[in-house]
């Protein structure tokens, strides 16, 4: 199976996390240059955003939707639990990552990295302290609530999606070194630590890491 994106993109590293989790091997593809989609890409991703998979000849769109594919098609070990209250609450983080931790991280990750590094442009780094300094912190101080300890999990008893999907958007800040008040979320930066440093994540962050330290061009 192919998967479409970079993993600097969370939702591409929430693919690949969470299928490292799953056993299921991807091969990850680029998507073409920047600005010039690939055609492969483009049968797959028909809003030309990433992450797509390519099954032989299925082809799929959005991170979301591939992980519910993928879920039914390999149906152990389950990341997204049977039990229906637990599903509720793995669906609930699954969209607070994915959008209200998205939103506020793509603002500065989008201005701070990828406008200059890979389109050459100046980003809005007014719109990026914004979200660093005063949205990101209340965000952050919901999450504080109701976040496990570390070495624990948001779901149960073992990983399950909720915690791949959150966690995949934190790696990000790691990228831009945002500061962290451990005094207002360290119980969110000890959880959050503990789910980086598995395996399915690691080695992802470690080739990103090494990506970024280089010259872009």
């Amino acid at each position: 199976m192919i998967l479409y994106g970079s993993s600097l993109s969370p939702f591409v590293r929430k693919v690949l996390a969470y299928a490292a989790e799953k056993g299921i091997e991807l091969e990850l593809k680029p998507t073409g240059k920047p600005g010039q989609p690939s055609d492969e890409f483009l049968e797959a991703s028909p809003l030309r955003k990433m992450p797509a998979l390519r099954d032989e000849g299925y082809t799929l769109a959005d991170s979301s939707a591939i992980i519910q594919y993928l879920e039914a098609r390999f149906l152990e070990p389950q990341l997204i639990p049977s039990d229906p209250k637990m599903r509720g609450q793995v669906i609930w983080f699954e969209e607070y990552g994915d959008t209200v931790l998205a939103s506020c991280g793509a603002k500065m990750f989008y201005n701070r990295v990828v406008l200059p590094r890979f389109f050459g442009r100046s980003g809005d780094e007014q719109a990026a302290s914004t979200a660093e300094c005063d949205e990101l912190p209340p965000v952050l101080d919901y999450l504080e609530t109701v976040v496990p300890q570390a070495g624990e999990f948001l779901v149960g008893e073992r990983i399950t999606l909720a915690d791949i999907a959150v966690a995949t958007q934190f790696v990000n800040l790691e990228h831009l070194n945002c500061g962290r008040d451990r005094a207002r979320h360290g119980r969110v930066y000890a959880y959050i630590d503990s789910i980086l440093a598995r395996a399915s994540f690691a080695s992802w962050i470690k080739r990103e890491t090494a990506l970024l330290a280089t010259e872009p061009g």
